[in-house]
């Protein structure tokens, strides 16, 4: 009797009867080096991942022959390890380019959905006490509750081309915005901004400022470079250093700054989809945004589960556009009076 296409596997259908179907990979016939050096995860994080995400991946693979959950995390871990669908790949785990990109996009979609879980503020006092302690301990900066910077991803011209993707550099990119604490945990990932915007436009729209204008009491401050408008909740450089005391505040703070600027440079070595020198992303802006978002999940998932931070950190600076400080911008007395006593206290 004939059956009926519809029930056929697509990836059958591509590939022949002789290819590994979906139902019959099984993750416990590779190898630990296979599964790291393949998906950039060791085995146990993948099981994980897999008990996370499979009630999200089930319900949007209902219909037809469904890939397995842990099939999807590997197709989509491979994607954001390496940052392309290549056919060895697909080969490795037995489906197709097309569902290789099937599965990127549920499983980034799952990850995004996870986010409030993993990425966020802490109202724990006893914890953000201990980060302050931690930040302390880099270069003696108190109440530290984080560090917070702006990276550009490299993406594809849009179909529109719309020249507000467009940074100072030339190229077309999403300016994203991180905030994280002295261990490289994310505290903060928006992965939305156009490149053409300027770090202190994206800083003044963002969730982040918003959270800390409304704050009552102070709880401590978030620390940025020049490109950052002094806050009383923003502690920035001295730009024109003159007193020992400036200078020495001047360097704890690059010190302690440096740790944003090193998480996101282990983020983009640790998936390389966001490494602009394996190219850009090839989809809209839109959808590069969520990828973003869902590898930074991921970091924050893996850092909380055990795994190292700084293991796949790359050794050189980030590349990032040089801006100029806005003359416009007004400076907030209280801040500089802020600012100054902490000098005065800690830096004297």
């Amino acid at each position: 009797m004939a059956i009926s296409i519809a029930v056929l596997d697509c990836d059958l259908l591509l590939h022949g009867r002789g290819h590994k179907t979906l139902d019959r990979f099984d993750i416990e016939t590779v190898s630990d080096e296979f599964l790291l050096t393949t998906f950039g995860f060791p085995r146990e994080f993948i099981y994980y991942l897999v008990e996370l995400l499979k009630d999200s991946l089930l319900r949007r693979t209902q219909r037809s022959r469904a890939i397995s959950p842990d099939v999807q995390i590997l197709a989509a871990l491979g994607f954001y390890s390496t940052g392309s669908f290549q056919s060895k790949m697909g080969d490795a785990i037995g489906i197709s380019q097309a569902s290789m990109s099937r599965c990127v996009s549920n499983v980034t979609k799952a990850l995004i959905e996870k986010a409030p879980e993993f990425i966020g503020f802490t109202r724990d006092e006893a914890t953000r006490q201990q980060s302050k302690e931690e930040f302390y301990r880099i270069a003696g900066i108190p109440n530290v509750l984080g560090v917070v910077d702006c990276a550009h991803i490299a993406i594809k011209a849009p179909n529109a081309d719309d020249s507000s993707y467009v940074n100072k550099k030339g190229f077309h990119s999403i300016n994203c915005q991180l905030v994280c604490d002295a261990r490289g945990l994310l505290l903060s990932a928006e992965t939305h901004w156009p490149g053409s915007l300027t770090d202190r436009a994206v800083f003044k729209q963002s969730s982040v400022a918003k959270l800390f204008e409304e704050q009552d009491n102070d709880e401590g401050w978030l620390l940025g470079d020049n490109r950052y408008p002094l806050k009383k909740w923003l502690m920035t450089p001295v730009q024109s250093p003159e007193s020992p005391a400036d200078y020495r505040y001047n360097l704890a703070h690059t010190t302690t700054h440096e740790i944003v600027d090193r998480t996101f440079r282990a983020i983009q070595t640790r998936f390389r989809c966001l490494d602009g020198a394996k190219g850009y992303l090839q989809y809209s802006p839109e959808k590069c945004s969520h990828i973003i978002q869902a590898c930074c999940v991921l970091h924050n998932i893996s850092l909380q589960s055990g795994l190292d931070a700084w293991t796949f950190e790359r050794t050189e600076a980030t590349d990032q556009s040089g801006e100029d400080i806005d003359p416009t911008d007004t400076v907030d007395p209280e801040a500089l009076r802020v600012r100054q006593e902490l000098i005065q206290n800690h830096f004297s």
